[in-house]
């Protein structure tokens, strides 16, 4: 092959394979993400240690320079290999094993030592091809890296995602990946490959393109196997949407009773059970006042809003969440039916699938009751949730003499980030009232009443199942290690507090 021709698909290659080596970080940061939330200290863990890796891996290659043909169809069959495998294998490891993160850097330092060896043995092709000035030939080489990477970071969640779900885009790009390295060095290179090396090369690549295509034919089946492992009763539904995983879970107690859990990604949002304990806590205390327009940001299950319809002096019902898988499925599932009691086809409810805080910064309607039902601010995107300013936004959207609840998590698991929620409204400018409940799939659980004028805590004429004005007093009494303690801060966009205690200590409570 000519020397133009050959440089073309030399950079061709450095463009692919660039392209490969940001879609496994990516899928590492996206996994850590969806598994243990915490995604400004996954996407640390994974780039820090994969730049490092990187760096060693560029003077790992530097012996291998002389059969560096060779070398570098070896070194991308193994990272092909090995980050096609990636996330199943850390799926594996955080479903049987319960060895998520020491799995997640040994996979961060092996893939970041692959990745890195790659540029100095293409270098040293480049030069084979034509001699040209250093710096001329690593201009082209990092031009075509940084431009792959590019189509690499927006391949990953435009089309990967959606089109093969984490796993098997993960074995597609570990198969693209082969294909481009060998394809380089059995057409381009192929005079310099020996019986043995194309012996080794061709071995390889059997194994290889075996293994992979063996995952990808068994990812489904090995995906459900490993999510049931992560869930104590069987799983009836699970789907990855772009926001998250989202798992019911069926099951019968003791008594009888049908027990059905709605989980995303693996927090448990509710046990059909005794939901109806967390539900009347959050509702009811604000709904006592004024509540003929209720605004509900998040709770897309429909149970709080099964709750505010209760009342039939609410006229409009405004619920606004974030993944419309959510609301579909509480539309059309039957156990979810059976839950919220078909909520949403009431004709007072308008339903709208938008992120809450960028709804709010919008909104020109004013509410009498104001239901915050997020999920906890585990995580860098719902802390935002839990912010001075999003607070600030919801003051903007409460008449007068209007009340806002706040979920506000466990005090008992995280009493920091329960009393933060506290700080963060009054510098809202909003006045609170802590209280909290006892829901036994959850253990103690905190809630925030919020006004502009002091809030009480009081309970509509209404016939409730685990309130009355006696165990709601009760609610707002915290005993003396459970009370505020002197550190706690507000949470803001720029500083924010996220939620942290570990899925270990909360299945063992």
């Amino acid at each position: 092959m000519s020397a133009r021709p050959a440089r073309l698909a030399l950079l061709a290659t450095v463009f692919i394979c660039a392209a490969c080596g940001l879609v496994y970080e990516l899928a590492l940061v996206a996994l850590g993400s969806y598994l243990i939330g915490d995604t400004v200290g996954q996407a640390s863990i994974v780039l820090s240690l994969m730049v490092f890796a990187m760096g060693i891996g560029a003077l790992v290659a530097k012996p291998l320079q002389k059969r560096a043909a060779v070398s570098f169809a070896m070194i991308e069959l193994v990272l092909a290999l090995l980050g096609g495998l990636s996330v199943l294998l850390l799926y594996a490891a955080f479903a049987w094993l319960s060895l998520y993160t020491p799995a997640l850097i040994a996979m961060a330092l092996a893939l970041g030592v692959l990745i890195g060896a790659e540029i100095p043995l293409l270098m040293e092709l480049l030069q084979r091809i034509r001699a040209q000035a250093a710096g001329s030939a690593v201009a082209d080489l990092f031009a075509a890296d940084y431009v792959g990477a590019l189509l690499g970071g927006l391949a990953f969640p435009f089309v990967l995602l959606p089109v093969f779900g984490q796993i098997e885009g993960a074995i597609v790009v570990g198969i693209v990946n082969a294909l481009a390295g060998l394809g380089l060095v059995l057409v381009v290179f192929r005079e310099e490959l020996g019986r043995r090396g194309k012996a080794l090369l061709f071995g390889g690549a059997v194994v290889v393109f075996g293994v992979l295509g063996g995952a990808y034919a068994l990812a489904d089946d090995f995906e459900v196997t490993a999510r049931q492992a992560l869930y104590a009763d069987p799983v009836v539904h699970a789907e990855r949407t772009p926001y998250q995983d989202i798992v019911i879970t069926e099951s019968f107690a003791l008594s009888g009773d049908r027990d059905v859990r709605l989980f995303l990604n693996g927090d448990l949002q509710f046990s059909s059970i005794d939901e109806y304990r967390y539900h009347e806590a959050l509702v009811h205390p604000a709904m006592a006042g004024p509540r003929r327009d209720v605004l509900i940001l998040g709770g897309g299950d429909g149970l709080a809003l099964r709750e505010v319809l209760r009342h039939p002096d609410v006229a409009s019902a405004t619920l606004v969440e974030l993944d419309p898988a959510v609301i579909a499925l509480a539309k059309t599932d039957p156990l979810l039916l059976e839950s919220n009691g078909g909520a949403f086809a009431d004709p007072r409810v308008t339903t709208l699938t938008q992120d809450a805080f960028s709804w709010l910064r919008g909104a020109s309607t004013d509410y009498d009751v104001v239901i915050v039902d997020m999920p906890d601010p585990d995580s860098t995107a719902t802390a935002k949730l839990y912010s001075v300013e999003f607070y600030g936004l919801l003051e903007r959207v409460l008449r007068a003499d209007g009340r806002v609840v706040v979920q506000s998590g466990s005090p008992f698991f995280a009493p920091h980030a329960f009393w933060c929620v506290e700080s963060s409204l009054r510098e809202a400018g909003f006045s609170t009232l802590p209280y909290q409940v006892n829901v036994p799939a959850f253990g103690e659980w905190g809630f925030h009443l919020a006004a502009r004028m002091p809030p009480r805590l009081e309970l509509p004429d209404l016939p409730l199942r685990s309130l009355d004005e006696t165990s709601l007093g009760a609610a707002a009494v915290f005993p003396p290690d459970r009370r505020k303690p002197a550190d706690v801060r507000s949470s803001t966009l720029m500083d924010p507090v996220i939620m942290r205690y570990s899925r270990q200590e909360w299945t063992n409570y």
